[in-house]
Order: structure tokens, then sequence, then C-alpha cells
């Protein structure tokens, strides 16, 4: 099932409301200027304020003014034109996926409250649909609780999974998981993490540690750093990002809590401003709530244009 269906069960309804401003203000805006659909200052100021309030960014927000300035006019669809521009945007993002020999290691990173423990849980189930056989590596050492909650999302998924003992140092964890991943011929080792703030200076240096081991044990690991982000809080979760960019080389986003209170246009912020691409989106608590992210059929969801 493809994202754009899913999506219509229930995600992404905010969508509507500044879609419907656009073209509000794309039928009626500049016909008392008699300008006939050109962008006038007044439209574009218009324009601006509906993307920055859809937490589209601004990165974003300039690249798709520039866009309307240059080419709406003449009888042209401004929902075509931006939707067009978006996904440019998504395309200079990149892919972080590449072609390697298994095992793959993921690196799954974030703050508290994001979804990160039970996004790893959903994303080993989703990697089973594509037939790949998937080892959790239980690397929050922190807590018992994090561990007994990976341990049952794992069961559900039909994973293994490697953990330790409450405050063990979670590199060893993740040396231990590796090795147990290559002697089982796993495809995938999925790194699940402690949850930290990324102004938190030791725990983000305990996370270049376990790059460290994993890049020892398997050519090129981790493959993936995927950031978990909440997608409700907007512009706030690019800040985290920035950091988590900068300092253990996240190379792609899994946004959780993509509902009815997520505003649209955070994935196009984090396309624009961090130039990494949105891998996964969670849209629900259930195991099979976690879909692989495609920019044409969330545009398609926003702009219903094919």
């Amino acid at each position: 099932m493809s994202v754009f269906s899913r999506f219509h069960d229930g995600p992404l309804r905010t969508a509507k409301e500044w879609v419907s401003r656009l073209d509000r203000f794309s039928e009626y805006g500049d016909q008392s200027n008699g300008l006939n659909g050109s962008a006038s200052p007044e439209t574009i100021e218009a324009l601006e304020e509906i993307l920055i309030s859809a937490d589209v960014g601004v990165s974003a927000t300039e690249h798709i003014v520039a866009a309307v300035r240059n080419e709406w006019g003449d009888g042209k669809s401004l929902r075509e034109l931006i939707a067009k521009e978006i996904i440019r945007i998504f395309e200079a993002a990149g892919n972080c996926q590449t072609k390697i020999k298994s095992p793959r290691v993921i690196l799954v990173v974030g703050v508290n409250g994001t979804g990160k423990t039970t996004t790893v849980g959903k994303l080993a189930k989703l990697l089973s649909l594509e037939g790949k056989n998937s080892l959790i590596c239980a690397g929050d050492t922190f807590r018992a609780a994090a561990g007994d909650q990976l341990e049952i999302w794992a069961h559900r998924a039909g994973a293994g999974i490697v953990r330790g003992q409450v405050g063990t140092d979670p590199a060893a964890v993740v040396f231990d998981a590796i090795r147990s991943g290559k002697a089982q011929s796993k495809d995938v080792i999925i790194i699940d993490t402690a949850g930290r703030m990324h102004n938190r200076v030791n725990l983000m240096t305990e996370l270049g540690k376990i790059r460290r081991v994993a890049s020892r044990q398997v050519d090129g690991a981790p493959h993936e750093v995927l950031l978990v982000l909440d997608a409700t809080v907007g512009q706030n979760g690019l800040i985290q990002a920035r950091e988590f960019v900068k300092l253990v080389g996240a190379n792609g986003v899994v946004l959780t809590k993509i509902d009815g209170t997520a505003k649209a246009g955070i994935a196009i912020a984090i396309a624009a401003e961090l130039k990494i691409p949105v891998r996964y989106v969670g849209i629900g608590e259930g195991i099979d709530d976690l879909l692989l992210f495609s920019e044409r059929d969330y545009v398609n969801t926003l702009f219903e244009v094919s």
C-alpha cells in the first residue's frame, strides 16, 4: 500500500487548510490589480506567510517563491508549479541508501519522546516484509524499561535481539550485536540508542564511540544513521536535527507522529535545510504503521496532482 493511500486514511489532514489557502489567492488574489495571475508583491507576501505557517521553513520557502516569481502566470496552475518545486527540493536532498554487502548496519538516534524505540521495532517489521532478516541491538542500557520495551517490539516484528545488563557500556552491546548478527548471517542490524538532547556533549560523544565500534566490525558501518523526529514539534525539530547531522553524521530522517496535529511542510523543510532525505514516516502506533517515504506520494497527498 502506498504512502499516498495510507495518508488519506487520516494523516496530513492539516495539509488541506494551507492548500485551500493557496487556491483562494491563486484564483482571486491579484484579479483586482489587473495582473492576470502574475505574482505581485502582495501575492508573494501571502505565499510566504502560507508556507512558513505550514512549517515549510525559510530555505524551502525561498526556493518555492523564486519559482513562483519566475514561472507563474499565463494560466499556469499554482498548485502544480509549487508541487514541481517541492519535488525538486526532495530530489536535491538525495537518498542515503547504497548497495552494500550484508549486514547493513542502521544506527537509530534522537531525543527522548520521539518514538525512537518503537520505530526500531516497526522498521524491523517493515524490512521483514522486504525479505530482510533483522537483528535488533538494545543500545539504550540506561533504562531497564527501554530494553524490555524493545524486546516486546522485536518479538512483534519477528526479529532477534541482543541486549545487555542495565549500565553496560552501550558500545560493548553494539559490539556483541554486530558479532552475533554476522555469525547468524543477518541482513540488517538495527541499533537502538538512548534518547539524548542534542546539546548533551557526553551523550553525543558516546554515539561517536558506537559509530567507531560499528565501523571496526563492518566496513562502512553504520551505513545509515537515522534521526527520529517528532513531526508535531515543527521547526524546533530542525534545531535538534542540525546538531545530530553535524555531530553524529545523521544521513536520513524518520518522521513520527504524522497525524492531524503535524503540519504538512516539515518534511519539505528537512530536505531543503538539512540536505538529507526523509526515509520513513510513522503514521500510528501499530507494528505496520511505519512507511517508506515517497516524495511523489507525499506531494500528491498535499496537492492531489499526478
